[in-house]
């Protein structure tokens, strides 16, 4: 997996659509801090590899929410806890 920062991207944008096919994926910096994927697909993967991607994404929004949840200490609520707190936003909405 190569790597290259958004300067070099716009500065060798031709290198890089014609390189993309065989290095399969190339991930995007920005003060050495990767931004972006991008990856090679073609005609006939492009539906697949939209619904790996969104998969992916929704995996790891869960894993974020479930991070979150520990740091809060929200992930020893009991389901008594958890409808009270229900509860209690949607009396809060009204």
């Amino acid at each position: 997996m190569r790597f290259m920062s958004v300067r070099d991207l716009r500065s060798k944008s031709a290198q890089v659509w014609q390189d993309l096919p065989s290095e399969r994926e190339l991930i995007i910096t920005n003060n050495g801090r990767p931004i972006a994927i991008l990856a090679a697909i073609s005609e006939s993967n492009l539906e697949e590899s939209l619904t790996a991607f969104r998969q992916a994404r929704a995996v790891e929004a869960v894993a974020s929410l479930q991070r979150k949840s520990a740091d809060q200490g929200t992930n020893n609520l009991t389901v008594d806890e958890i409808d009270a707190e229900i509860r209690a936003v949607r009396k809060g909405r009204k």
